[in-house]
């Protein structure tokens, strides 16, 4: 399944960044991407996204997200491609922004919906790295 996610997520790439927004090719934020290809997955959300500001994450201590990602998403071990990442994007700030982990090894790199780029691909650089926060599974679909 790790290889379809992947997959998945590359579907995506080329969606302009739409806050709040999680339709393939129309608009999407980096939660939207998740949510997106849990649909791909599964059919329906596992719940309803509850409405958020652009700066959600600069303001108070909530793990909203890490909260989210532990109630649907498997904690992971080593790294495997498809793995939900979870950033932060400054030290001491709560988890904030979500990509699937598309490549391993030296040539690492993610999937991610980022503010005036849209959906990505991205090298998993040193800096990307030192902000990840917990990295994620999608459950089995058996």
């Amino acid at each position: 399944m790790t290889r379809d996610v992947v997959t998945m997520a590359r579907g995506w790439i080329g969606t302009p960044y739409h806050h709040q927004a999680s339709r393939k090719l129309a608009g999407a934020d980096c939660l939207g991407l998740i949510r997106g290809i849990w649909r791909e997955l599964y059919g329906a959300e596992p719940e309803e996204a509850p409405p958020y500001t652009p700066d959600w994450g600069e303001i108070g201590g909530d793990e909203v997200l890490m909260r989210g990602a532990l109630r649907h998403l498997i904690p992971g071990g080593a790294e495997a491609l498809g793995d939900v990442l979870l950033f932060r994007m400054r030290q001491g700030a709560i988890a904030k922004h979500l990509g699937i982990l598309a490549r391993t090894g030296p040539g690492a790199s993610f999937i991610h919906a980022y503010e005036r780029h849209g959906v990505i691909e991205s090298p998993l650089s040193g800096p990307w790295r030192a902000r990840i926060a917990a990295r994620f599974r999608f459950p089995d679909t058996n």
